[in-house]
């Protein structure tokens, strides 16, 4: 391996979530902040959070409100003798 071209190697990186310490590792940085981690996302907790980086969440809930998923009133077929 060539000197001086590899960063430094941190075995005991700790990991930040919510200003409290979560979890230790190795990294290339000494500290990293994180906004989600597996104590707090919904798939291992069981709660349900939105995590809305750009109002996304907001949008589709406008674009889906009110009876947008009711089906549609389909039209009554025309009589057999009477032409559309």
């Amino acid at each position: 391996m060539k000197d001086k071209i590899h960063p430094t190697y941190y075995h005991d990186c700790k990991v930040f979530h919510n200003g409290e310490i979560v979890m230790s590792c190795g990294a290339t940085v000494p500290e990293l902040h994180v906004e989600v981690w597996s104590g707090s996302h919904p798939f291992f907790t069981g709660k349900q959070t939105f995590v809305d980086s750009a109002g996304r969440v907001e949008k589709f809930q406008r674009k889906f409100q009110g009876n947008y998923f009711a089906k549609d009133k389909k039209k009554a077929p025309a009589s057999p003798g009477t032409k559309a």
